[in-house]
């Protein structure tokens, strides 16, 4: 006889997992399209808040039978990378750009994004070691393309989502504690 088999984790009440602190107004100095192309690498490049959000749901949904309470995490910074998307999508359009899932290089070739950029472990502790790396790894783009932009509202926006990225690291890393 086959065990049946449910998923009782409730997500309702479940919120972003961010820094409480205000994000700075919407605005750019003037259209750009470069700095545009330069945000859309950040939307949905190979690390990307597009990638992120694929990611964490992906996670969640493969943690939310045995890990609860971890699956809850996740998804609450699943939300959080969607504030970022939208933000980045918003400044994308202010600057001149076009938010069509395509990322734009330098030399004007692109890439519709893809779920080829994503990294999948099985298990959860490599599952938080990803997402840890993945941070990391979008805070080290958001300053190389800060150096890049002379706009101190667009860099403004960027360090307020860097604030979030940096308290993610921190959330994921007390959950790989609670997984030793």
């Amino acid at each position: 006889m086959e065990e049946k088999k449910t998923n009782d984790c409730n997500f309702m009440g479940v919120a972003p997992i961010m820094m409480d602190l205000p994000y700075p107004p919407l605005q750019v100095k003037e259209k750009n399209p470069a700095y545009a192309q330069l945000l859309g690498v950040d939307y949905c490049g190979a690390v990307s808040e597009m990638s992120a959000i694929t990611q964490y749901i992906n996670n969640e949904n493969r943690l939310s039978c045995d890990e609860c309470e971890m699956a809850k995490t996740i998804l609450g910074i699943a939300m959080a990378e969607m504030i970022h998307l939208q933000k980045l999508g918003e400044l994308i359009i202010l600057l001149g750009g076009n938010v069509d899932y395509t990322a734009r290089n330098c030399h004007g070739e692109s890439k519709m994004w893809t779920p080829e950029y994503l990294t999948l472990p099985e298990n959860p502790g490599k599952m938080l070691v990803a997402g840890i790396e993945s941070e990391r790894e979008a805070i080290r783009q958001y300053r190389m393309h800060m150096r890049m932009m002379r706009d101190s509202h667009v860099n403004a926006v960027l360090a307020r989502i860097m604030k979030d990225e940096e308290y993610h690291i921190m959330i994921l890393q007390t959950l790989m504690k609670r997984c030793e």
